[in-house]
């Protein structure tokens, strides 16, 4: 695309003693830098006030155009209520449409035949003249400038005295141009009235033209060769193989963690250890209640004190009576329950101090969330794990869900420490999705450490960073948009 040189005002100014040459005699050939004969400028020292008003008046037509139509049509028609002149073309100028040169307009003409001889004609001979660059400017045409074999028809047409002014807004290109042919030869002054409207009429086909709004850019950038150059290049780069990954929250937890489970159904009276401390194997970590347990045995052991009584009563009287010898295996029946009553009694007596399983961290909230709390048998009360010994539990939301293998990598990014990265490795992953505190519906995934250390902390939470199998780039940045796409629409 060629963007016109710039002139100053458009027209160049000559000297009266020059228009008075070009009045007696037609314009000169072009020179050898291919530039056609400059129009004459210099505003007339005698305008007439009807012909301003009708400048003022054509120039809001041309502001009120609403298409690039309408906008050619009052340029070859209009015009003419400025200046007198035989027939006028308006031609607009796109070389990147492989015709340079195409008429848009002609005056007194409703409908245009594009295949009449005229119209044929004119386009060649514009499209010749603009190619040896000598519409760039506004200037005069004349017929000695076209190929010899196209100039009979120059003369036939009435081509005598030709004004071209092309519509050049803000040094830009090229947009169109107004060709105006008469018999007479022009006038100072006029040029100028044709001036003004071309500039005005610049400004109106800048916007209304397809290429002023935003499809048209875009279609002017697509023509650009390095722009496909970048697609071509963009497209290639979404074939690069990349490895797909996943984020999820993750939390440090303790590896096989001897549980805590209530024993006994009743109510929590202390809990000793604090949480995080250390314990040693059979340190007491809380207490229950003890009353109704120490009642329980009570209860038991009188039972089985009345139970022993009944049984040596019933012996002493069996060998006095043979039938009283009857009862005996029954009275030592009841005996051997009352005893089972009254060891189950001790035996939950003595599971009142709750002592740790092995050595280790103490793990749980809150203490005070347990004292006087009723509590059932099994209900999962702290942990005991050690320090060292840890793993990692990602809960992976089922929206991100990718294929997960066995031993895939996994970089953990701690919030405690975000600028190192914790290598790790996939160790399980379940089949059933369930339903987080959160309301989240996710997967559980642990991941075991490569290199474990004493710098990582039980409770510690991050993010995981999960990887997959190697997949297309274009795969691993629209793979969310995809599975939304075939989830909503199902194609």
């Amino acid at each position: 695309m060629r963007n016109a040189p710039s002139s100053q005002g458009f027209f160049r100014t000559r000297g009266t003693a020059a228009v008075a040459d070009h009045q007696q005699s037609p314009p000169a050939p072009a020179s050898s830098a291919g530039a056609g004969p400059n129009i004459p400028g210099g505003p007339s020292s005698d305008i007439d006030p009807k012909i301003l008003v009708d400048l003022l008046h054509l120039e809001s037509q041309i502001r009120s155009a609403q298409t690039v139509k309408e906008l050619s049509f009052l340029l070859a028609n209009e015009t003419r209520r400025l200046v007198t002149f035989r027939q006028a073309f308006l031609i607009s100028i796109s070389p990147t449409n492989g015709q340079a040169c195409r008429i848009e307009s002609v005056s007194s003409v409703a409908v245009l035949d594009r295949q009449a001889p005229l119209i044929k004609w004119l386009e060649k001979v514009s499209g010749y003249l603009w190619n040896k660059h000598l519409l760039d400017v506004p200037c005069y045409i004349i017929g000695s400038q076209i190929p010899r074999e196209w100039q009979s028809d120059w003369k036939r047409n009435g081509f005598s005295h030709v004004l071209w002014c092309p519509l050049k807004w803000a040094n830009q290109r090229i947009v169109a141009g107004i060709w105006l042919a008469r018999e007479t030869i022009w006038k100072e002054g006029e040029d100028q009235l044709i001036r003004r409207v071309a500039e005005t009429a610049a400004h109106a086909w800048q916007i209304l033209q397809p290429n002023g709004t935003r499809a048209g850019r875009w279609k002017q950038l697509f023509q650009k060769k390095w722009v496909w150059t970048g697609v071509v290049g963009l497209m290639l780069a979404m074939c690069l193989p990349v490895r797909l990954a996943t984020l999820a929250p993750v939390e440090v937890i303790a590896r096989d963690p001897a549980v805590v489970t209530a024993p006994l159904e009743g109510v929590i009276a202390q809990v000793v250890v604090k949480p995080n401390t250390f314990v040693e194997e059979g340190d007491v970590l809380f207490r229950y209640d003890d009353k109704n347990f120490r009642n329980q045995f009570d209860v038991a052991e009188k039972n089985l004190a009345v139970a022993l009584m009944e049984y040596r009563k019933t012996s002493q009287e069996a060998f006095l009576e043979d039938e009283t010898g009857g009862n005996l295996p029954v009275q030592f029946t009841e005996v051997r329950l009352k005893e089972v009553e009254r060891d189950y009694a001790w035996e939950r007596l003595e599971q009142v101090d709750v002592t740790s399983p092995r050595a280790g961290v103490v793990i749980f909230g809150d203490p005070t969330d347990w004292v006087g709390r009723p509590i059932v048998v099994g209900e999962r009360i702290m942990e005991v794990a050690d320090p060292e010994q840890v793993e990692l539990k990602i809960d992976l939301p089922v929206e991100d869900a990718i294929v997960l293998e066995k031993g895939a990598e996994v970089d953990i990014f701690l919030d405690a420490n975000p600028l190192k990265t914790i290598s790790a490795r996939l160790v399980h992953a379940s089949y059933h999705a369930e339903v987080l505190p959160t309301q989240v519906l996710a997967y559980r995934v642990k991941a075991a450490l490569i290199e474990p250390g004493s710098h990582i902390r039980i409770g510690w939470q991050g993010t995981a960073k999960i990887y997959g199998e190697e997949v297309p780039l274009f795969l691993y940045l629209f793979r969310r948009p995809f599975s939304v796409a075939r989830q909503t629409v199902g194609f």
